[in-house]
């Protein structure tokens, strides 16, 4: 079916260029290949090939139906409408295309995530798109898709989403930050190491002799957002550039892996979280703990088993790779926020207080490493 799909999507673009100049087919390919990597079923990546056909070919939905099923006509359907909103319309345009949005969604999880893989494709190639264009494609990606990616718990893609939504809207911001963390990199990296080397010790010391520790920086939007929140005029004024995260077998390893970082350095005052105890919507689950560690440094350290780093990374999409697609849409419904967000569809008249409502997921919702 992928392969069927591969060729009359081939041939129904056949002749269609990108603003880069290269064959369009190219795209609906690379949203295959997002769909392929997140380990969807079939369905999703037959659709991220064909979603574009009924919108920008002459394939009509019938034929699409005709030579793929119901099944997938309905995924292109939702995905077709959702890929005709114009965001740069009034807000209250806006408002009425984001509720189709959100119905669709709430009929079949599968459309957003494709829409999200079709969103992810077009910002890693948003350079030859006009400026203007740019920075209203990179404002609705940071106001609504990469929301909508945190809120599915896919946290590598609203990562990527929201890195380089700000390489657009505020391309100096940040170019600054990335020649200051680049500055810092063998001085930070040698820290990491540092850090890394004394956790894995003392864990193993304690009994602990099958944790994974790792160190990395964290992403420039969230540095970016920590600037502003503390009114914050440097990058090097940021002390908690890097967090650790270390990996358990199971539960109880996790705990006894916190009470070991707290023995060694001194915790910092309201900033641990029981995210195991008392989950995020999004079903992510670790223990965040801030102490100041070497040298007087703050570090953020997470805790959480591997299986509990599988959905942190994936989200929902993790639930099509160990226990089918059916079970992960079940796990879908459950989302209380996406029920919240129908709600709104129905109750709120006033297309300007819709919209205003679905923006404060975003103004609401925390980085997984914050």
């Amino acid at each position: 079916m992928i392969s069927k799909a591969f060729y009359f999507a081939q041939r129904m673009h056949e002749g269609q260029l990108r603003r880069s100049g290269e064959p369009y087919f190219i795209h609906p390919v690379g949203v295959a290949s997002i769909i392929a990597d997140m380990k969807l079923d079939s369905a999703s990546i037959v659709t991220g090939l064909l979603h574009d056909t009924v919108e920008d070919t002459s394939a009509s939905l019938e034929l699409i139906q005709q030579e793929f099923g119901s099944e997938v006509a309905q995924l292109v359907d939702g995905v077709t409408k959702i890929g005709k909103i114009q965001f740069t319309s009034k807000e209250e345009q806006q408002a009425e295309n984001f509720r189709k949005m959100i119905v669709a969604m709430a009929r079949d999880i599968r459309v957003i995530l494709v829409k999200l893989a079709d969103r992810t494709h077009n910002v890693r190639t948003l350079k030859f798109v006009p400026a203007q264009k740019q920075k209203e494609v990179a404002r609705e990606t940071l106001d609504l898709y990469a929301p909508l990616a945190h809120r599915l718990g896919i946290f590598w893609m609203k990562t990527e989403l929201e890195d380089t939504s700000l390489r657009y809207l505020e391309p100096e911001v940040y170019e600054e930050l990335k020649m200051m963390v680049a500055a810092k990199k063998e001085e930070r990296q040698a820290y990491t190491n540092e850090v890394m080397e004394i956790l894995e010790k003392s864990l193993v010391d304690q009994g602990l002799t099958n944790v994974v520790v790792t160190g990395r920086a964290k992403h420039f939007y969230s540095i970016y957002q920590k600037m502003r929140s503390r009114r914050l005029k440097h990058v090097s004024e940021v002390q908690d550039l890097i967090a650790f995260r270390i990996l358990t077998d199971d539960l109880s390893q996790c705990y006894q892996a916190l009470g070991i970082v707290h023995s060694m350095w001194k915790p910092v005052p309201g900033r641990f979280k029981d995210y195991i105890a008392l989950p995020k919507p999004n079903m992510y689950r670790s223990l965040h703990t801030t102490v100041i560690g070497p040298g007087g440094q703050r570090i953020e350290v997470q805790i959480r088993t591997s299986e509990m780093h599988r959905v942190a990374e994936e989200g929902i999409a993790a639930h099509w790779m160990y226990k089918g697609e059916s079970k992960g849409v079940e796990e879908a419904r459950r989302f209380a926020w996406l029920r919240q967000l129908v709600e709104w569809v129905q109750q709120l008249n006033d297309p300007q207080e819709f919209l205003h409502s679905v923006k404060e997921v975003k103004a609401n919702d925390l980085s997984c490493w914050s």
